[in-house]
């Protein structure tokens, strides 16, 4: 090794001072400068970075928890580990860079790692490539400085660099060149796992405004990543229902800190209190969910956890699972078999999700690829794969396995393109109701689009395996279903309002229909029909008994069966006209925008005009906010969840008429059978008892329930039996898409290993 003859990078350059940082002036360096190299072209710069020397004090301690950044044209390209309670730290790390452009300094900074979650600066300095001599290792020393107070001493950094010239490839060659550089930037440091987070609620939070109440949010830190959570105005029980993606790193380690602020506008934000999560004791490819309460009793946080690995497995892997060994087969079967129902009423079932291969995927990103992976989601477990980069047919070849608490739930596979810079993109989706899976059956699904109301580009493989016991699922589907946490949030949309309103017009247009048939019958506008009418009225008059009435469904449910078992009737006839409407809305849109008929230079432009007006628009909602016309504001918001309440009521009153009707036509056999059962049950327990008893027990229970079990959910039994079956709109979600011609794979059972 050669020490480089300054205990400085480089001389000073002439326009240094026009860099967009201040940068100290060093002392004078006397010796021969380097030979002159080509300021461009592709250059390889090794970087060992081995220690620091007296470095600044930024803990109350008197040490510091130094790491070192480096940046390459304004844009981090490395980051070292922290060295914790140091000031003479050693990393001994190295760090291999391509570099295209020698007048581009390469910027070193220094920071102290704070709990607090806003590390402190340490000092910076400059690493000028173009002086540097060519194939030679030089030992390099470089002095901190903080431009803010150049006269302070922050101590020193020990490297020693390596400069090589590469040859210059072909074009072919410079943008793969460019696409490893890229990766290269982006894979300085692998992380071994990927740490989603639901941010739920918090509770019983400490009151820090002098009107009682507190605008809280959360600050995340997970070694060198933060995460802020959205404001929460005037509560002490924030309900946030926000999600995000952490990467883990080992050698950073796995201590997950929480603080909670308040926020308070004109001054500094106040600091409400703190809590951390061992990652390392919480077991992978599972969701937990925590209650984690914060320092000093001032309330808690409740969040959702899950750690799933982020390498990826071999197709050889996939054969020792639960589901695929034929003894753990056979145990799970006794597990859920008829004889053991009423053991462990919360245990259900099991799923398990084989997440193999995605062909035909959207190019998401310039250079005509995209960097997909796949989330897994069965109501509030999230698992997530890893992600292949530069792939339109990734293989990710990923074995997922759920606990089912509810047959009726719904599985959600989504693809997402990784975009390092901001949220990742989406490219597909589909929703699989657990019901309606094909156990152990290897299948590709069409990819749908956000709504799940229309196709997207490509198709995935998945291959899923359930298991249940039907009478706790049975038992399950008359308690209330479990909340999914987090969900996109409720927007004011035209298509949608006008959607519901035709839905709830339906509904209301079949009873006004059935209402004017009875009503033809007493004006015997059909002599025949009347007559029929009259009979049926007085033999149902003289013989009714109180049984008959779970009978006369028990009938039309039997019916029903009858008429789509002999082809004379179609289920879906209704969920067609439901599926057309929204055809027709989008067809309409589309045909709108086409009328516009702008340019490519139109769109950009307006593109911008849009951006700007976004841009002003927010900036103008702050000042309002922040103005005493925030009354205004606060009418504008008023009418809009006037808006949403009325959209959502209209969801609900037609959602609730198509499931009473998707229960007698059998969309859902299973729902159907149970309600057989159930009315069956139903008509023998009038038959053989005294009304009068019925309703005396029922009363019974109604008022002891809570004397029985204080921690018991009022519910309504037969609502939480119809939350379960679809509507229209959420059969047309769950339909699977026809593949195109030609995509049709070849359908493969399981095969046991022997």
């Amino acid at each position: 090794m050669e020490q480089h003859p300054c205990n400085i990078s480089t001389p000073i350059r002439e326009d240094a001072a026009l860099s967009s940082e201040s940068i100290p002036v060093p002392g004078q360096c006397n010796a021969s400068p380097a030979p002159a190299l080509p300021s461009s072209g592709l250059y390889q710069l090794d970087i060992l970075l081995r220690k620091g020397s007296n470095l600044a004090i930024r803990d109350r301690g008197g040490t510091s928890d130094p790491y070192v950044k480096l940046k390459l044209g304004g844009k981090e390209v490395y980051r070292s580990k922290t060295i914790h309670k140091n000031l003479n730290p050693v990393w001994e790390e190295r760090v291999c860079l391509i570099v295209e452009h020698l007048l581009e300094p390469l910027y070193i900074k220094v920071f102290d790692y704070d709990f607090g979650l806003h590390d402190d600066f340490m000092g910076s300095a400059y690493l000028y490539l173009e002086s540097l001599e060519q194939n030679r290792a030089l030992d390099v020393s470089l002095e901190l400085s903080d431009p803010q107070h150049p006269q302070q001493d922050l101590g020193s950094l020990e490297l020693t660099v390596t400069l090589s010239p590469k040859d210059k490839p072909d074009s072919e060659a410079t943008q793969q060149q460019s696409v490893r550089l890229s990766e290269q930037h982006r894979k300085s440091q692998l992380w071994s796992g990927i740490v989603s987070i639901s941010l739920i609620e918090g509770r019983d939070l400490m009151s820090m405004d002098h009107n009682g109440l507190s605008d809280p949010y959360v600050k995340f830190r997970l070694g060198h990543q933060k995460y802020k959570s959205k404001t929460m105005p005037k509560t002490l029980n924030p309900q946030w229902r926000e999600q995000f993606d952490l990467n883990l790193y080992e050698e950073e380690g796995y201590t997950l800190e929480i603080a909670v602020w308040d926020k308070d506008t004109g001054r500094r934000d106040d600091f409400i209190g703190r809590c951390q999560v061992d990652l390392s004791t919480l077991s992978k490819e599972r969701t937990h969910k925590l209650e984690l309460p914060l320092e000093e009793e001032k309330g808690m946080v409740v969040l959702l956890v899950t750690l799933t690995a982020s390498t990826a497995v071999s197709i050889s892997d996939l054969t020792p699972n639960v589901l695929d060994d034929p003894t753990e087969r056979q145990q799970l079967s006794k597990r859920y078999s008829l004889l053991r129902s009423f053991t462990n009423l919360k245990d259900v079932g099991v799923v398990q999700v084989k997440v193999l291969r995605a062909e035909g995927l959207l190019a998401a990103d310039v250079t005509g690829k995209s960097d997909p992976f796949c989330v897994v989601e069965l109501c509030n477990d999230r698992l997530q794969t890893h992600t292949v980069y530069k792939n339109l047919s990734p293989e990710w070849n990923k074995v997922f396995t759920f606990n089912v608490k509810d047959i009726h739930s719904v599985l959600e596979v989504t693809v997402y393109d990784e975009d390092r810079d901001r949220s990742a993109d989406f490219l597909g989706k589909i929703a699989i109701p657990l019901l309606s899976v094909s156990s152990g059956e290897q299948r590709a699904y069409a990819l749908k689009n956000r709504e799940l109301t229309g196709p997207s580009k490509g198709h995935i493989f998945l291959e899923i395996d359930v298991i249940y016991n039907a009478v706790k699922a049975s038992l399950k589907t008359v308690v209330p279903a479990e909340r999914k946490y987090i969900e996109d949030e409720q927007k004011v949309s035209k298509q949608l309002l006008q959607q519901n309103f035709s839905r709830v017009k339906r509904c209301i247009m079949f009873l006004i229909n059935v209402g004017t048939y009875i009503n033809s019958c007493f004006e015997w506008e059909s002599p025949q029909r009347s007559i029929l009418a009259f009979l049926f009225f007085v033999l149902v008059v003289l013989n009714f008994e109180i049984y008959m009435v779970p009978l006369s469904l028990l009938l039309l449910l039997a019916w029903n069966y009858f008429l789509l078992a002999s082809g004379r009737k179609n289920r879906d006839g209704d969920v067609e006209a439901v599926e057309d409407f929204l055809q027709e809305e989008e067809e309409e849109l589309d045909d709108k925008m086409q009328a516009l008929d702008f340019s490519d230079e139109d769109s950009v432009a307006m593109e911008e005009v849009l951006t700007a007006w976004h841009i002003d628009w927010i900036q103008m909602m702050e000042i309002v906010m922040d103005s005493e016309k925030r009354g205004f504001m606060d009418k504008l918001y008023a009418i809009q969840d006037v808006c949403v309440s009325v959209q959502n009521a209209l969801d609900e009153v037609a959602s609730y008429g198509e499931r009473i009707k998707n229960t007698f036509n059998w969309t859902v056999p299973f729902l159907s059978w149970l309600a057989i059962t159930s009315l069956c049950l139903a008509t023998l327990v009038i038959y053989f008892i005294p009304l009068r008893y019925v309703v005396l027990a029922w009363g019974v229970s109604k008022f002891t329930r809570k004397l029985r079990d204080p921690y018991m959910i009022d519910n309504n039994e037969l609502l939480d039996f119809l939350s379960r079956v679809p509507s229209d709109v959420q059969v047309i979600q769950y339909r699977e898409l026809k593949l195109e011609p030609g995509q049709s794979p070849s359908k493969r059972k399981r095969i046991n290993p022997s």
